[in-house]
């Protein structure tokens, strides 16, 4: 573990789900298990494609909130650092040993900037979105203020319609006055777009990300012409990585979702019109849940309802079965249809969420298995950090 908890301080079924050495079959429920043999494989594999294709990889912290899994995909998977949504965030995989940290979205009030142009005193390079001329004062001062430096990367919404500037001369302009200011640096774009990951269609996807390459490519050229070089080009998830890659102009991935898979992604399709989960990446994480009651014959209710789970994406699946299917959940009880009646009282199912990362935000660990044996406990570091 990264962390300085002492399990052997904590109690089983009360501060912890389950203890190393244990049987899979007696870890506590509802809680957060990691394949760990499936996890290593797709933290490799997607370490090995970013490898082959010159492309550096900086993984999406947001999606495990976890130290530990950063640290492996960084000794497993090459990661060049992480990236994250919140100052908050950033602080913790900075106090845990990450030494190249990008807050993947706007800071803008003041006590927030104070504490990203600390970072650096932590060990860590410290890097931000910007999308707003405003912001480059009060992020300079700050740096300033601290004796440290901040990078920003000039932020070009290329569909999300949420952030960003408008991609051209709106991109020069603030790189320039980013540039020009004293404490930061200009450090490059980021052009991501998290909803056009999760379309179904391959072709689909493929159209939305050629035309954020375009708007890209015409970004940097101008920013060259300029006088001003980027160093992180950075986009790319799970639904698109192969796209940026092949691009010649993004030279950074922000890949989250691949590590463990959820429910969500593994419909989407690849060019052969096959499901990712089936073939590309491997579900790693599981809500592992019990069977509370089978008092009516043809449904099984277990522990795991909507206070151990997001269902913003849809209900989670059965992991290995097509015999039994979650149909409906409520605050802590997920109902399970069971027409044969299959299932008896304390069976246990693993359930794939609907949507990994706010799935991971409402619990405090994951249980690492392999083997059938609990072989390590990891906190799952920054939760609740959503400031």
């Amino acid at each position: 573990m990264n962390t300085q908890v002492k399990l052997e301080d904590f109690e089983v079924g009360y501060d912890i789900p389950a203890s190393i050495g244990m049987d899979e079959a007696e870890i506590s429920t509802p809680c957060l298990v990691l394949d760990l043999d499936a996890l290593e494989r797709n933290i490799k594999k997607m370490g090995d494609f970013a490898a082959s294709h010159g492309m550096r990889h900086r993984v999406h912290g947001k999606m495990h909130k976890s130290v530990d899994v950063a640290l492996l995909q960084e000794s497993m998977g090459g990661s060049c650092g992480v990236c994250c949504q919140k100052v908050s965030e950033a602080e913790v995989f900075a106090r845990g040993g990450i030494k190249d940290v990008l807050v993947s979205n706007q800071v803008r009030q003041p006590e927030k900037i104070d504490r990203l142009a600390r970072l650096p005193k932590l060990g860590a390079r410290a890097i931000c979105c910007v999308d707003d001329i405003d912001n480059v004062a009060d992020l300079s001062a700050a740096a300033v203020r601290h004796g440290t430096q901040i990078e920003c990367l000039v932020e070009i919404d290329v569909g999300a319609g949420r952030c960003g500037v408008q991609f051209g001369q709106p991109v020069v302009e603030l790189a320039q006055a980013i540039n020009a200011a004293e404490g930061l640096k200009f450090a490059g774009i980021q052009a991501y777009q998290g909803a056009m990951q999760h379309l179904d269609s391959y072709e689909e996807r493929q159209g939305k990300t050629q035309i954020a390459i375009d708007q890209v490519r015409e970004s940097v050229n101008m920013l060259k012409d300029a006088g001003l070089e980027c160093d992180i080009v950075g986009g790319g998830g799970t639904g698109s990585y192969y796209f940026e890659s092949a691009s010649g102009v993004f030279n950074e991935l922000q890949c989250g979702s691949y590590a463990f898979m959820d429910a969500d992604y593994g419909r989407i399709l690849d060019k052969d019109g096959k499901r990712i989960d089936e073939g590309e990446w491997e579900n790693a994480l599981f809500i592992l849940t019990s069977v509370m009651s089978h008092a009516k014959a043809d449904k099984a209710i277990v522990d795991a309802g909507l206070k151990a789970q997001s269902v913003d994406s849809g209900l989670p699946t059965i992991f290995g079965r097509t015999d039994v299917e979650y149909v409906k959940c409520s605050d802590e009880h997920g109902v399970v249809a069971d027409p044969e009646g299959v299932l008896k009282v304390n069976d246990k199912l693993k359930l794939v969420p609907g949507h990994c990362d706010p799935t991971c935000n409402v619990h405090d660990w994951y249980v690492g298995v392999r083997g059938g044996k609990v072989e390590t406990l990891w906190p799952v570091s920054a939760r609740g950090k959503a400031y």
